[in-house]
């Protein structure tokens, strides 16, 4: 009985170090450089044809959805909501509907845009605060009624030295509470490929408060695409602001000769996007074309 015990626990032994073994070559390394993340950002609003906003979130391709676009014209006040004839009567509840379903939905300002001394920066500020977050400053009209979003994106086209985005943000991180503890206003940027940036780009970033930055490698630098030069672009924005969140921006439009093939997302742009510590994810530029090709269903799984 004694040499039975005696066996029956060596076996037991020889049992858990292979399973110790087995788990040290099988078990994947922890998320850091190398690591997918499953973050997927999408783009939303510029086609009326795209379908609607919950429709976007219950593809359960998207892990956050920007809205585009906000234009503004700081110097004179003005401010244009512009979603391309989308019935905003019903983005409200959608917003709400893709929230719950943990869908965070921000809104992106740009493409035409001037914020050209500090009080144009606050009052933009005020007009984000009252519309579309918190506030309800009497007069200020909101477009999707009591719904909260969840962040803005500063789409860092245009500009000039004199424009101040940096203090858009600072006052964007002073409230930094969506709808209660816990809950954060996502701050992001979405810049062109080309590294160093523009001045007011680099004054922006500079405050060092951005959650994440989309780097685009479309409709962006000649130099600087998915064809040519992207990589070396991406291990300088990665590198100049180690505590972002960095996205490879892709557009999905397969027409665009700066498509690339999702097997190259796979085999190219993926592992080498990985291979720094604060990869992010991948944005697709939009969800009208990610409609066309189902382009976010192959790419997923890589990001």
């Amino acid at each position: 009985m004694a040499s039975l015990a005696a066996r029956s626990r060596r076996l037991a032994y020889l049992l858990a170090l292979l399973f110790v073994v087995a788990a040290l070559f099988l078990t994947p390394p922890a998320l850091a450089a190398g690591g997918k993340t499953g973050q997927v950002t999408v783009f939303w609003g510029r086609n009326k044809a795209k379908g609607s906003l919950r429709e976007a979130c219950d593809s359960g391709m998207y892990t956050m959805v920007t809205m585009s676009f906000l234009d503004v014209f700081g110097a004179n006040g003005k401010y244009y909501l512009d979603l391309s004839g989308h019935d905003l009567s019903s983005v409200g509840a959608d917003i709400k509907h893709c929230q719950f379903k943990g869908v965070p939905v921000s809104l992106s300002i740009g493409t035409s845009y001037s914020l050209p001394s500090n009080r144009s920066a606050l009052d933009l500020f005020d007009h984000l605060w009252n519309s579309y977050f918190g506030g309800s400053k009497p007069g200020v009209p909101r477009p999707f009624g009591d719904a909260w979003l969840d962040g803005v994106d500063l789409f860092l086209e245009h500009g000039t030295s004199a424009d101040r985005y940096d203090v858009l943000a600072l006052e964007l991180a002073k409230h930094n509470i969506r709808g209660g503890p816990g809950k954060p206003l996502h701050l992001t940027a979405t810049v062109r490929c080309g590294y160093p940036p523009a001045a007011h780009v680099g004054r922006a970033l500079a405050t060092g408060i951005f959650e994440r930055v989309h780097m685009r490698t479309y409709e962006s630098d000649k130099c600087c695409n998915q064809n040519l030069g992207w990589e070396g672009s991406w291990d300088k924005w990665t590198a100049a602001y180690p505590a972002t969140r960095f996205y490879v921006g892709l557009t999905v439009d397969d027409k665009s000769n700066q498509w690339v093939h999702a097997k190259n997302v796979y085999y190219s742009v993926a592992p080498v996007a990985q291979k720094k510590d604060n990869y992010g994810g991948i944005m697709l530029w939009d969800r009208y074309f990610d409609k066309q090709t189902n382009y976010s269903s192959l790419i997923k799984y890589y990001a």
